[in-house]
């Protein structure tokens, strides 16, 4: 640690010059050859920045000589270790060795030239050694890489290992290069890199954060009029020729610290300290202002030191409670910046409410769906679009989940901007500041009006789904106790008066028994129809075609209507779960037709090519709207519906009142995997 200021001599002038003007005719052609090559390697680029270190450890050094009180060699601040600690902390550690090495080089450059005794020399640079050491790893493995002050953690963390630590056992080493008591010398020696490790250390590492935060003009503005009024201040407060011996006169610069504190936090104090105590010290060497004409030069430079220190230590600490509020506050506005980010591009309506229950934000959908801007819907203004059948549950439940500060779930209708009211189900839960204590609510709304519709559908297709089942059981029941059970019944009845009184002849047998074969033909006939509504066997043997047309050709006769049937290009590899779709609704579409058309001729078409089939049902009758049917009564259309969606095809219907009706029915054939049976 150079501690002195004795002469610096450059080389001859006129010598440089000459020898620069030789370089330059002789190598330059070299060197531009070299110097690209060179500056890509890492070795070259780590030597040249550790000579750059070590040339501005020298000047340091200088710096730190030319502010000495003179003659009794006294250092109110020594900026070298400093400066040195801070170049470490902004680099990386594997290039550590070689910074240390060039930095302490130059403080011994210094130190020889100033014709320091062998002995101090060693001792002071021992002592730098142990500050640099003890200072740069302590700060960097409890701060990690690039440390920042910027909480007052950090900074009690960086003063207890660089302020603390490291200047009280480098101090032990240093004081003894001196001839002073070893006390006194122990105490100038800690308090002069105390006060450097204090302001010099952090403002480096400021402005280096500064540099690469890319600051606004109007930071730099403002910090060139801080050091302006530092620099007046600091002029007049301690160099003037009207200069006051008062202490109180150190009070002029306090406002400028708050005014760095509050404005540019630690790198404003860290700099104006520096600023301050530069015309202090120059001051005091030239014996003005309230640290000169003392009696003993120790105590005039110990209460300098005191007052940095003190300084110092209060207005970091306040920067650094500054920076940390300001941290917390940049990241409550990036918080908040990212929650209405997502809230303004979530598919959902969100609010928040404060605990006094009125509402204070709104998301950008909410504002969509109303229609309204924010400021309508603030407050309880939301709660005007409230359908009036549900405004009284709606509030009773909000009040009461404020009450007991839990969470709620409640559906209403809610006005939109084009002024119909949809279901919405809105959850809300309670919210919690900082401390834990109440904030409010926050909720979600999503509205739920088809899902509500379907609900309703689904329950009256449930409930058409039992009546349709149970007419059909009906049906069947009916026509086997109605009619086949009774002409089984008659036909029993006729037997049994045939053995009672048999016929007398022959031709009256052979009578009675073409009679009861020809019931038993009717019979058969009617129970195969029955079974083929239920099952046609010849849809599994024959195929689509030949049951369609069989059908057609049934319930033509059954109900005494012209159907006309016709069938195209159906493959005869067609997948079963097809057919069976087709005929299901083949049945449904022409049954219903001949039920509720009030038409008698009817035309039935099936298609097939290799990429798909289709059937046509056309009538010429009343007609009836598709949609109506489907949405109250139309649970044939619904099964037909599902049916072809299972093996994916579709259904449409075109039909107007009193023009007829057309139902078309289409199933791809290249579909590769259907999802389930359409079992009748």
């Amino acid at each position: 640690m150079s501690k002195s200021t004795g002469p610096f001599r450059f080389f001859n002038r006129a010598g440089f010059q000459a020898r620069i003007i030789s370089l330059r005719t002789s190598g330059l052609a070299m060197a531009k050859s070299g110097l690209a090559g060179l500056s890509r390697n890492p070795n070259f680029r780590d030597i040249t920045f550790a000579c750059l270190v070590g040339f501005a450890s020298y000047l340091t050094a200088v710096l730190g000589g030319a502010v000495a009180l003179r003659p009794q060699m006294l250092w109110p601040l020594w900026p070298g270790c400093a400066f040195l600690v801070a170049i470490l902390l902004l680099t990386p550690q594997r290039i550590w060795p070689a910074l240390i090495v060039s930095g302490l080089a130059g403080f011994v450059i210094y130190d020889l030239q100033d014709g320091l005794p062998i002995r101090a020399i060693v001792l002071l640079v021992a002592s730098d050694l142990i500050e640099i050491l003890v200072a740069a790893f302590g700060v960097r493995y409890a701060l990690g890489q690039r440390p920042r002050l910027s909480s007052l953690a950090s900074f009690a963390t960086y003063a207890f290992f660089a302020v603390i630590l490291a200047p009280s056992l480098a101090a032990c080493v240093g004081a003894a290069a001196f001839s002073y008591n070893y006390i006194s010398s122990w105490k100038m020696s800690f308090l002069t890199e105390a006060l450097a490790l204090l302001s010099v250390t952090p403002a480096i590492l400021s402005w280096a954060h500064a540099v690469r935060a890319n600051k606004s003009l109007s930071y730099y503005v403002e910090l060139g009029m801080l050091v302006i009024w530092l620099n007046v201040v600091g002029y007049f407060t301690f160099l003037s020729s009207g200069a006051s011996n008062d202490l109180t006169v150190l009070y002029l610069p306090v406002p400028l610290f708050l005014w760095a504190a509050l404005r540019f936090g630690i790198l404003g104090v860290s700099s104006s300290l520096i600023i301050v105590a530069f015309f202090a010290i120059l001051a005091a060497i030239h014996q003005r202002g309230p640290f000169a004409g003392g009696a003993a030069p120790f105590d005039d430079l110990r209460t300098l030191q005191l007052f940095f220190l003190t300084a110092s230590s209060s207005f970091m600490v306040l920067a650094a409670l500054m920076e940390e509020h300001q941290q917390s506050l940049r990241e409550s506005r990036e918080s908040e910046q990212r929650f209405r980010l997502v809230a303004n591009t979530a598919p959902v309506m969100i609010w928040m409410s404060g605990p006094d229950k009125l509402c204070t934000y709104f998301n950008l959908p909410w504002l969509e769906f109303s229609g309204r801007p924010l400021e309508a819907e603030l407050g309880n203004g939301w709660s005007e679009r409230v359908h009036p059948q549900d405004l009284t549950d709606c509030l009773d439940i909000s009040t009461r989940a404020f009450a007991l500060r839990e969470s709620f779930r409640k559906q209403y209708r809610l006005r939109r901007h084009d002024g119909e009211y949809r279901w919405v189900v809105d959850i809300g839960v309670p919210r919690l500041g900082p401390e834990g204590h109440f904030a409010g609510f926050i909720g979600s709304c999503i509205d739920v009006t088809e899902s509500k519709l379907a609900e309703e559908a689904l329950g009256g297709m449930g409930r058409r789904l039992i009546e349709a089942h149970e007419e059909e059981r009906t049906w069947i029941a009916r026509e086997l106790h109605d009619d086949v059970n009774q002409r089984i019944a008659l036909l029993t009845v006729q037997l049994k008066q045939w053995v009672k009184h048999p016929p007398s002849s022959e031709a009256n047998v052979r009578k009675y028994i073409g009679s009861v074969c020809e019931q038993l033909s009717d019979l058969g006939r009617d129970v195969q129809a029955l079974s083929h509504r239920l099952h046609s066997s010849k849809l599994e043997y024959l195929g689509i075609g030949v049951a369609a047309g069989s059908f057609c050709k049934e319930l033509s006769e059954q109900q005494q209507v012209e159907i006309e049937f016709s069938q195209e290009g159906i493959p005869h590899n067609l997948p079963k779960e097809i057919s069976l779709c087709m005929f299901r609704v083949l049945q449904e579409a022409l049954q219903n037709a001949v039920k509720h058309s009030g038409a008698r001729h009817f035309r039935v078409e099936l298609c097939g090519t290799s990429a798909q089939i289709q059937l046509t049902v056309k009538d010429l009758g009343v007609g009836f709207d598709p949609q109506d049917a489907f949405n109250y009564r139309g649970i044939g259309l619904i099964s037909m519906r599902e049916r072809l969606q299972l093996v994916g095809g579709e259904l449409s219907i075109q039909s107007d009142p009193g023009h007829g009706t057309t139902i078309n029915a289409c199933v791809p054939l290249r579909v590769e995997a259907y999802r389930a049976h359409a079992a009748g």
